[in-house]
């Protein structure tokens, strides 16, 4: 059995994606959206942030946080050459790696943090969860999976999330090694914060 979803405002699935509106709190900061936790770790320049964070939904905060430009794959010469002469800006060193730690704690706070997600979630069972993304670009084709092509690591990250609230063993190799390769950049930049 699978589950699809995508659309926040979908029933009842649409509560899994990130620009679902529940606010979450990680650490000691409030969020309107587990997409605008998220986000905020993001830019490398807090004014960026703050700017980002201030647009009035989640779909926006998405597409601003997005346009920045990716640290791969040569984060010295990309950053360099187009965020820096360009924008002025640019995405936190080694986001290409937190960026996997990170979601998932945002994703453990939304559903920790609310009774009726957690059951909704754990309502699922052994069923696999998908992103059915729309958008066919290296995100959607990372977060979810688009035109059949994806790596759905944020379905995967809710099937472990789902596992740790007590739902059925989720046993996923490539997520562990991208999760422990993100973890001590994320402690760096959460100490930064």
């Amino acid at each position: 059995m699978e589950i699809l979803f995508y659309r926040a405002n979908e029933k009842p699935y649409g509560a899994f994606s990130n620009l679902f509106r529940r606010e979450i709190r990680m650490g000691t900061l409030p969020y309107p959206t587990a997409e605008h936790a998220y986000q905020s770790l993001k830019p490398r320049d807090p004014r960026v942030r703050d700017w980002i964070l201030s647009a009035p939904s989640p779909s926006l905060v998405a597409l601003a946080a997005h346009a920045l430009p990716s640290d791969e794959p040569d984060p010295t010469a990309l950053m360099g050459r187009v965020a820096d002469s360009l924008l002025g800006f640019h995405t936190r060193p080694g986001w290409s790696r937190l960026r996997y730690p990170w979601m998932l704690d945002c994703l453990r706070a939304k559903f920790a943090q609310h009774e009726d997600l957690k059951d909704l979630l754990v309502s699922t069972g052994g069923a696999r969860i998908i992103e059915a993304g729309r958008i066919d670009d290296d995100a959607g084709r990372r977060w979810g999976i688009v035109n059949g092509r994806g790596q759905n690591y944020l379905g995967r990250m809710l099937m472990r999330v789902r596992q740790e609230m007590g739902g059925p063993e989720y046993v996923d190799e490539d997520l562990d090694s991208r999760l422990e390769a993100g973890m001590p950049v994320l402690k760096a930049a959460l100490a930064a914060f």
